[in-house]
């Protein structure tokens, strides 16, 4: 049985996973972690660390298990590139499955996603409009970024050249080859996401609306058992549900 253990574990996520580990009879919860408690002292009690708290924190976390051989699932967001790039070298020399977004039914999404790009975004306006809850930090979100990297990589596109965050001040027609992003904050929504490709006569649309946080739990505590086993790597959902 795979042991879990969760750091941010008082939080409202945290606590969610915890909920969503004890559901699972293919795990259990090893060691339970909160800001100032030391991870080295609990090495001997998981083998799987899930972490959704900020990216100072992750980094941390990171360097002791990849120190301790262990997996690792981050559903952290609101990485720079530097950190990024210090996940992806980490990912060298340990198992670790990093997604902006552990909902199976996001994850179906990108897959969608890639598909209607390749089929009409070359003829289509693409607007990204994301909503959650008042206490977000990171804005965009990371899923809503994922999305654009999706459909931007589908078109052949570099969405850090082609991604427009706000259209204030911008006093010419709108350019077909960007993807814009819009931002909602406010009240407890845990995750909405909409995607839209607008052609003329007609508007596609893929949606994803969260209404439980344990949509995300039961993803990364499906990607924690998925991780028994694997080679040193870096995977995303797509990976773990084999899409």
């Amino acid at each position: 049985m795979i042991r879990i253990a969760v750091v941010g574990a008082s939080g409202r996520m945290g606590q969610t996973i915890i909920e969503a580990i004890s559901q699972n009879d293919k795990v259990s919860l090893g060691a339970t972690l909160d800001k100032g408690d030391d991870l080295s002292a609990a090495l001997d009690q998981f083998d799987v660390l899930i972490d959704f708290t900020r990216p100072e924190a992750t980094l941390e976390y990171l360097a002791i298990c990849q120190n301790s051989a262990k997996a690792m699932v981050i559903g952290t967001t609101g990485f720079s590139d530097e950190q990024l790039q210090v996940i992806n070298n980490t990912a060298n020399n340990m198992p670790i499955v990093f997604a902006p977004n552990m909902s199976v039914g996001v994850n179906l999404s990108l897959k969608l996603l890639d598909m209607a790009a390749r089929v009409i975004g070359e003829d289509a306006d693409i607007e990204i409009v994301e909503v959650h809850h008042r206490h977000k930090v990171d804005a965009p979100s990371g899923t809503a970024l994922k999305m654009g990297e999706v459909v931007a990589n589908a078109l052949g596109r570099d969405l850090s050249e082609c991604a427009v965050y706000g259209r204030e001040g911008i006093e010419e027609p709108r350019d077909r080859q960007t993807i814009g992003f819009s931002t909602i904050r406010g009240g407890d929504v845990v995750g909405e996401h909409t995607v839209s490709f607008f052609m003329e006569g007609e508007r596609v649309e893929v949606t994803h609306k969260a209404s439980s946080r344990l949509t995300f739990a039961n993803g990364a505590v499906r990607a924690a058992s998925w991780l028994k086993g694997q080679s040193a790597g870096l995977y995303s959902m797509q990976d773990v549900l084999d899409l």
